[in-house]
C-alpha cells in the first residue's frame, strides 16, 4: 500500500517535492493543528510536522512523523530516506499545486490551450482535472530532476 502524507502549515516547499515525486500529499496551510489531526484520522495519512507538542498530542503519536531540517531539502532527503521513496517511479504524475493525479491531454487538444512555440516543441501534455493547470516537458521539468539528483544525492 502506497504511503500517503499530510503535511502541516511549515512545510509547505516540502509537499510540494513530495508531490512531484508523485506521492500522495495533502496540504492545508490555514488549518490547525486540531484539524490536521482529524483529517489525518479520517483519511489514514501520514503527519509529516515539525511541531514537537503535535507529535505528543494522543490522536497524533501513532500515525505522526517529526521532520527534524529546517530547510526543505534536508526536509526531503530526510522524508524520502525514512520512507524509501523512489524519487523516479511516479516522478510528475501528481499536480505539484493541488496533489491531483494528472491526466494525458490530447495533443490536439492542447493546441488551443498552450503557446504556439510549446505546441511545436512538445509532444506529450498533462492536465490537472482539478486545477486545469497543463504540464508539458521542458527546460522546467530538466531542472526538476537536476535538482532531485543534487537534494538525494543521486548525481551520476
Amino acid at each position: 500500500m502506497e504511503r500517503t502524507f499530510i503535511v502541516d502549515a511549515m512545510l509547505g516547499r516540502l509537499s510540494r517535492w513530495l508531490r512531484i515525486m508523485g506521492c500522495d500529499t495533502e496540504y492545508f496551510p490555514e488549518i490547525g493543528d486540531a484539524e490536521l489531526v482529524a483529517r489525518s484520522e479520517r483519511s489514514g495519512r501520514l503527519i509529516l510536522t515539525r511541531d514537537r507538542l503535535l507529535i505528543r498530542r494522543r490522536h497524533a503519536r501513532d500515525h505522526s512523523f517529526l521532520v527534524e531540517g529546517d530547510h526543505y531539502r534536508d526536509q526531503l532527503r530526510q522524508v524520502a530516506a525514512a520512507f524509501a521513496i523512489d524519487p523516479w517511479a511516479r516522478f510528475l504524475t501528481r499536480c505539484p499545486e493541488c496533489n491531483a493525479p494528472l491526466g494525458d491531454l490530447d495533443r490536439e487538444m492542447a493546441e488551443q490551450l498552450v503557446p504556439p512555440y510549446v505546441f511545436a516543441t512538445q509532444s506529450l501534455f498533462h492536465l490537472c482535472p482539478e486545477c486545469g493547470r497543463i504540464y508539458w516537458g521542458g527546460t522546467h521539468r530538466e531542472r526538476m530532476v537536476e535538482e532531485l539528483r543534487e537534494i538525494l544525492g543521486l548525481r551520476s
